[in-house]
């Protein structure tokens, strides 16, 4: 069978025959490779691979076990510090309403008492016109 191809050179094409005879062999090849590389799980090698794959695979989950508890106590401690701050804050706040208060209570003490001394002068002075005439 022929057949032509982009170029216009013939080419021949494989017939079913053919074509199941080439698949037929290329699983054949797959089997036998994958039979060649098929690991023996009694091997002292292998059972030896498998127990440092076991040490390693429990000290990577140490590892991440401690890195996620650090994580939590870091979080843990930037909790702890955001409240201490924010109670600064309010700590800062009262004193400072506190401060602002006694200071309004001392500028109306010093009012009350400047009021006084005016009266007391304008209490003078109409006491020294009272006694003029």
């Amino acid at each position: 069978m022929q057949k032509i191809d982009k170029r216009g050179k013939n080419k021949a094409v494989a017939g079913f025959g053919e074509r199941m005879n080439t698949a037929a062999a290329a699983k054949k090849a797959l089997v036998a490779s994958y039979l060649a590389n098929k690991v023996d799980v009694n091997d002292p090698a292998f059972i030896e691979q498998q127990a440092a794959r076991q040490a390693a695979a429990a000290a990577r989950a140490e590892r991440d076990a401690q890195r996620k508890a650090e994580k939590l106590a870091a979080q843990a401690q930037a909790v702890a510090d955001r409240k201490a701050a924010q109670e600064a804050a309010e700590a800062q706040a009262i004193a400072e309403q506190a401060a602002r208060e006694a200071a309004a209570i001392e500028e109306a003490e010093a009012l009350v008492a400047l009021e006084a001394q005016r009266k007391a002068a304008r209490d003078a002075r109409y006491a020294a016109r009272k006694a003029r005439k």
